[in-house]
């Protein structure tokens, strides 16, 4: 079997963790420590908190939506797909080097999708983003930790409690809906998104999109 290499590392702002970027043949594979962050084999779900979002603002003519967190870019090339040509997506991403790293190493999985004219990618915190943009956003895509919590940084906190849920409402235009995705269940966060103002869905999804894999789960919360 091929080993694992490990092609750079890169420390996370706000933090004293580290990012690693490993390759084994044309896989690749994104780590904290021992917990895999992201994996180029498995897009399922992350592709599906594109598409389940979309659906709900399927009637919007020009969306513009939000996405916090780059990882292999299977959100952002789902999201190309599913929102439509005439679709405004801000990508939000806070470690530069993950930008590097998908213009660089993994730039074959990356294709094109960086480079497409609706696409402004920005370096910067997506809680940042949602507290300077009030009625702005058709929809809000999160996918900066393994689930509703800060893993990669304790300050992604603040996006997941009260404060930063009411943020995210008051972020959205009527109609918006917020999607959040997650490793696995999260017991009080459904009902944590009720109390903001969200009517909510939680959805269960398999790693891989084809009934295979892990059961991932996917909130689709949207604004009344």
């Amino acid at each position: 079997m091929i080993p694992w290499e490990t092609i750079d590392t890169a420390k996370i702002p706000g933090s004293d963790e580290e990012l690693r970027l490993m390759r084994r043949g044309k896989e690749f594979s994104i780590k904290l420590g021992t917990n895999e962050l992201m994996n180029s084999r498995l897009s399922g779900s992350e592709a599906a908190l594109a598409t389940l979002a979309a659906k709900q603002i399927e009637k919007v003519a020009k969306p513009v939506v939000l996405i916090g967190g780059l990882g292999m870019g299977f959100t952002l090339r789902a999201a190309l797909g599913a929102f439509g040509s005439k679709a405004q997506i801000v990508l939000s991403e806070l470690v530069p080097s993950v930008v590097a790293w998908a213009r660089g190493p993994m730039a074959e999985i990356f294709g094109d999708s960086l480079g497409d004219p609706r696409v402004d990618v920005r370096e910067v915190d997506v809680a940042q983003l949602i507290e300077r943009h009030p009625l702005t956003f058709d929809a809000i895509l999160l996918d900066v930790d393994n689930g509703p919590e800060g893993l990669t940084r304790k300050a992604n906190d603040a996006l997941y409690d009260a404060a930063g849920l009411r943020r995210a409402h008051t972020a959205l235009r009527r109609g918006g809906v917020l999607a959040v995705w997650s490793s696995g269940p999260h017991a009080k966060f459904s009902r944590q998104l009720r109390t903001a103002g969200f009517e909510v869905n939680e959805v269960n999804v398999r790693a891989t999109g084809k009934g295979g894999g892990a059961r991932h789960v996917i909130w689709i919360a949207r604004k009344a």
